[in-house]
């Protein structure tokens, strides 16, 4: 079996640097944290995190609560988030929030009891005042992902969610769309509101009226994409684009829009948000924007660690969405070359 001073060998470096990789202490270079992590792989070696945890007197782990294990969203956030913890020489612990405050808040205490080093919550319906509360309350570092708390910006890790989906509606308007429908994700979140905010601020810009018509509210899933695309439909809203707050409803969307026989970009341009991996493989391509989770998810892992090793930090820039322009968009009636 590989021991500390066999991956210090295979590295080149001394087992105080091996050391100070796995218990994330200490200025070392991510170079050499890369050699150490390399050597352990070859070797095969495995940590003692209960020898290390007593010596310590931590317990050399960061929990997480995200909001739902569903989806390619999570799965990515969860795959990253394991990858960036043990880099540090930690232990990732998951659990569920259920999608609810209060089991968020049940869960964030039963990290607290395990004694997480640092603890990592993913929340869409908490209120700033409960977040404030939980990071007030419990006794190790707490950092926020995907939500912007005024009172503690250098905890939160968030994504500029109504830049993005104005940067997107902007887009099919210079495409020469004016007539554009919007299908959004659940409103009562601050994710919701948000791009729905950006949708409207992206028309506002452009002189065009707001029309309650062509806005349709909706969850999160293709089935209901599918059914208010037919609504709109069914309702002959006037229409060349159709902004859908995620790629699921818009994915949904594509298919009332084929039944119906409309042609994407032909007849109707295609707009989603996220950039799921099925986006690339929709017939046409999806136009959507890309959210940077695998980042956010590392910088809040790496935020939480400094703050459980009492390192100086400082407050996050909002992370931004970058259009990924494929083959669901063409060129409106109005457009005009410049």
């Amino acid at each position: 079996m590989a021991t500390m001073l066999d991956v210090s060998l295979r590295a080149g470096v001394s087992k105080a640097t091996v050391s100070r990789v796995l218990n994330g202490t200490g200025q070392v270079k991510e170079s050499t944290r890369q050699q150490v992590f390399n050597a352990m792989e070859e070797l095969g070696y495995r940590p003692n995190f209960l020898a290390q945890s007593l010596a310590n007197r931590t317990s050399n782990s960061i929990g997480l609560v995200v909001s739902t294990f569903d989806g390619f969203y999570f799965g990515r956030l969860l795959q990253q988030a394991s990858r960036q913890t043990e880099s540090h020489g930690k232990q990732l612990i998951v659990t569920d929030g259920h999608d609810a405050p209060e089991r968020e808040e049940q869960a964030v205490q039963m990290l607290a009891d395990r004694q997480c080093d640092a603890i990592v919550l993913y929340t869409r319906y908490m209120s700033e005042k409960a977040i404030m509360k939980l990071i007030n309350s419990v006794p190790m570092p707490l950092v926020v992902i995907n939500r912007d708390v005024s009172l503690a910006r250098d905890r939160c890790v968030f994504f500029e969610q109504q830049d993005a989906a104005f940067k997107a509606v902007d887009y099919l308007i210079s495409q020469g769309h004016r007539e554009i429908a919007c299908i959004t994700v659940p409103i009562h979140t601050p994710t919701g509101k948000a791009r729905l905010m950006g949708y409207r601020q992206a028309l506002e810009k452009h002189g065009i009226v707001w029309d309650d018509r062509r806005v349709k509210y909706g969850d999160a899933g293709m089935t209901r994409g599918y059914e208010l695309c037919r609504e709109l439909l069914s309702e002959k809203v006037a229409f060349s684009a159709l902004f859908a707050c995620n790629d699921d409803m818009a994915l949904g969307s594509s298919k009332a829009l084929h039944q119906a026989g409309l042609r994407i970009p032909q007849d109707i341009s295609l707009f989603g948000f996220d950039d799921a991996p099925s986006a690339k493989w929709l017939e046409p391509a999806l136009s959507t924007v890309y959210l940077p989770i695998d980042n956010m998810i590392t910088t809040a892992i790496d935020q939480a660690v400094r703050l459980a090793n009492h390192q100086p930090i400082e407050t996050i820039p909002p992370f931004t969405g970058t259009l990924m322009l494929r083959d669901s968009i063409t060129t409106g009636p109005y457009y005009a070359s410049k």
